[in-house]
């Protein structure tokens, strides 16, 4: 019974950011400065990430509650997008970053550094470097295990893939690797950002602290992110100690580590972005709480 409400209070959760992410994705496709603009469009690419991970974690975690089992060789169809869009998300936060600092570090070359052309580009290298993690694993796990285990059935997780304690160390050491880059690219878009508040003065002051602020809260979402990929190697240590310990520290990963970073991100851009936010509440069906006056620059 107990588990039963855990899964359905994440059931409400997951529909409630899905439905916010939609809305705000609504948005973005609305508005032709914003699909037209980097950093909008790097903000459509974390909201499309986090909505199909949502989406295909919470199937994946139901399946598993229900001890649903399927081939491997399904199992891997599914662990490849998501593989990849776990890393997604860490890493378009970290190229957001990345343009917050050339906007106010670097403001007469921001137009011809992140210009629209250069935002798709970035997002095919973002794309490119999540999925080195996807392929080093199941590079290992095609190398390691027979032909008739892909017809075998069996709960599809994302750690069955690794059998052996080598190949856990490899995948730890390449998460490990990605959050060392992120983390000092965000620290030192960071200090550079800082630097450029304090001897600001005027408008250039506020936006640079709003930057700053910006990057703090990427910083804290990137740090949900990573944690969640060190989840699965907490979790296989518990899972030997104690079975119900590991049913609650499962969960507990699941939302703080899941589903709360991918509510930051409406919140960085969706409702702190007086642009973003203006034409939310002129798109959604309370739009008529817009001010027309406000509003006279929306089609």
């Amino acid at each position: 019974i107990y588990d039963l409400i855990l899964i359905l209070e994440v059931q409400v959760l997951v529909v409630i950011f899905l439905c916010i992410n939609m809305l705000l994705i609504v948005t973005f496709f609305k508005k032709e400065s914003f699909y037209t603009t980097a950093r909008y469009i790097l903000f459509a690419v974390t909201l499309l990430s986090d909505s199909f991970i949502l989406f295909m974690s919470d199937i994946l975690l139901i399946l598993s509650y229900f001890r649903f089992t399927m081939q491997i060789g399904l199992c891997i169809v599914i662990y490849i997008p998501l593989s990849l869009y776990t890393f997604v998300t860490p890493v378009t936060l970290t190229a957001m970053t990345l343009e917050r600092y050339v906007a106010i570090c670097m403001p007469l070359r921001h137009g011809e550094l992140c210009s629209t052309r250069s935002a798709l580009n970035s997002i095919l290298i973002i794309h490119g470097l999540s999925s080195v993690p996807c392929i080093v694993v199941l590079s290992i796990f095609f190398a390691s295990v027979s032909h008739n285990l892909y017809t075998q059935y069996r709960i599809c997780s994302m750690d069955i893939f690794v059998f052996l304690r080598w190949q856990d160390h490899i995948k730890l050491a390449v998460y490990q690797c990605y959050f060392l880059i992120m983390s000092v690219t965000i620290i030192f878009s960071y200090i550079g950002i800082m630097k450029v508040a304090k001897a600001a003065s005027g408008e250039n002051k506020k936006s640079s602290w709003k930057g700053l602020r910006t990057v703090i809260l990427h910083a804290f979402q990137l740090l949900l992110c990573l944690i969640q990929l060190w989840c699965p190697f907490i979790e296989t240590a518990i899972f030997q100690i104690n079975l119900m310990l590991y049913n609650n520290v499962r969960f507990f990963n699941y939302i703080t580590f899941n589903l709360a970073p991918r509510c930051l991100s409406p919140l960085i851009y969706g409702l702190r972005d007086e642009h973003f936010f203006l034409a939310l509440k002129y798109y959604v069906p309370f739009g008529y709480y817009c001010v027309k006056t406000m509003c006279h620059d929306l089609p």
